[in-house]
């Protein structure tokens, strides 16, 4: 018996981890794509901007066996395959925080290797075909300058190969970190408001934005981070915060991150999305009726102004709960 089952799995030791993972592999995948189809069809509204802290690469490589510059490869593929969840769900702005001022700190060891596969990297998507058929921009935010040449040059290729599209944009953070960020921001203004060169009042929203790193990118709907640990990370404050992005906190490591993990993040933004318009329906209706208990033709004027504020679909239902309330009101 135990020889005809060695030679169903390809011969080799009889382990536990090698009857599982010939056995019960196969079932495990199909069990994920039957998973992956439910939760495609559960999502009908996807954010614009979606930020990825790709955390676990290290962990993943030594769980493996292997040394941290694998694990980062390794991740370098899930990055990919991203990359095209993004374009099949309509996701039009992805941002990568794939290296923090924080990162500095380690090893030469490390740093080394990873900053070669960044370089590579870049260059390579810069030069997919894929890339210019579907029209993605990269472009590389954070302190750059920091960086060896080898990864500036990468970053300049990129972003002059990939200038003139606008269908997708890639944002990969490199040295970045959204305390210093905003610092080097705060003393720019603090300078120029100093010497006379800025008028206190002229610093607004546009006047900061002007001076983060590079050039801005839109407000942030969705903050994934994977690897298990529930925090940010100082990652992009500006916009994720500014916009209350919602916030997906995952297990898998990055190199492991599938597509039903990417979709369950997605759900997430959807629910809470969803959550909020409940809410901001709510509370228009409660100032409608209040206000419709004194004059309904004022109601129905501010409705009005409502309607140029919220979408469509609730600013129709702030007014069919009106028109109840009138119908009630004839009624007695």
């Amino acid at each position: 018996m135990f020889r005809g089952l060695r030679k169903r799995l390809g011969g080799g030791r009889l382990s536990r981890s090698n009857v599982r993972n010939r056995l019960l592999r196969p079932f495990e995948r199909t069990y994920e794509r039957a998973y992956e189809r439910l939760l495609r069809r559960e999502i009908d509204e996807v954010p614009t901007h979606v930020a990825v802290i790709q955390d676990g690469n290290r962990r993943y490589a030594r769980e493996q066996g292997a040394e941290a510059p694998e694990g980062h490869r390794a991740g370098a593929s899930t990055t990919e395959q991203v990359l095209e969840w993004c374009e099949e769900l309509g996701i039009e702005e992805l941002t990568l925080y794939a290296f923090s001022t924080e990162n500095f700190e380690r090893p030469d060891e490390e740093l080394e290797p990873l900053f070669d596969l960044l370089a590579e990297k870049l260059r390579e998507f810069a030069d997919a075909e894929r890339v210019h058929e579907t029209g993605v921009r990269i472009h590389a935010i954070g302190d750059v300058d920091r960086l060896p040449p080898r990864v500036q040059d990468a970053v300049e290729y990129a972003e002059r190969r990939t200038a003139g599209y606008e269908e997708f944009r890639l944002n990969v953070a490199l040295a970045y970190g959204g305390r210093n960020e905003l610092t080097r921001a705060a003393r720019e203004i603090a300078a120029e408001v100093d010497d006379g060169t800025l008028a206190p009042e002229a610093v607004d929203v546009a006047e900061i934005e002007r001076r983060l790193y590079r050039e801005p990118v839109r407000e942030v709907d969705l903050i994934v981070r994977t690897g298990g640990d529930e925090r940010t990370s100082n990652f992009l404050p500006w916009y994720a915060n500014g916009n209350e992005a919602a916030v997906y906190f995952c297990t898998p490591y990055w190199p492991a991150f599938s597509k039903p993990d990417f979709l369950r993040g997605i759900r997430t933004y959807q629910a809470r999305e969803r959550s909020w318009r409940r809410n901001r329906v709510e509370r228009a209706g409660t100032l409608v009726r209040a206000i419709a208990v004194v004059e309904l033709a004022e109601a129905r004027s501010l409705v009005g102004r409502l309607r140029e504020q919220l979408p469509r679909r609730e600013a129709e239902e702030i007014e069919n709960a009106l028109g109840e309330d009138d119908a009630t009101d004839v009624a007695d």
